[in-house]
């Protein structure tokens, strides 16, 4: 079985955090997503895997943020 990197965001640690933090936290992870595609883009990113798991800790957080908006009644 394999084991969770260090740097793999946890929903459940998440959503104990204020929403400035998660918000903050988008934005570091959406910058490095973009510096790594470049990198991609140039062949000189090696761990290619990192891209994917990047783009799952943004979708996390904009998930735990979106929990926290008040539902819109249909």
């Amino acid at each position: 079985m394999a084991s969770k990197k260090e740097d793999t965001l946890v929903a459940a640690e998440l959503r104990k955090r204020p929403e400035a933090e998660l918000k903050s936290l988008i934005d570091s992870k959406s910058e490095e997503l973009s510096k790594a595609l470049f990198k991609h883009e140039l062949k000189q990113l090696r761990d290619t895997h990192q891209l994917k798991l990047m783009k799952r800790d943004i979708a996390r957080l904009l998930t735990v943020l979106n929990e926290r908006q008040p539902k819109a009644q249909a």
